[in-house]
């Protein structure tokens, strides 16, 4: 056991670490392109049914409509 615990425990805990930095350091050999960060896409907004108006939700607080949800007026309706 003393074997494992100085020498076998050590020596995976190196390589691990050789390993983790090889692989964070082979962004320096990608192609340009490749190692920039990925870009950002713009998702599809979500409205609050027909009118998109926040007229319904102005009498609530927000802890309120966090708490009991959206009226039934205000709603989100599927897209038709």
């Amino acid at each position: 056991m003393a074997i494992f615990r100085q020498y076998i425990a050590p020596l995976l805990v190196v390589l691990m670490f050789v390993l983790a930095l090889v692989v964070v350091s082979a962004r320096i050999f990608l192609p340009e392109d490749m190692a920039a960060p990925a870009p950002i896409e713009a998702g599809e907004q979500v409205g609050l049914g027909h009118s998109d108006n926040l007229t319904a939700l102005e009498t609530a607080s927000s802890l309120d409509v966090l708490i009991h949800g959206l009226p039934d007026e205000a709603a989100i309706a599927p897209a038709s």
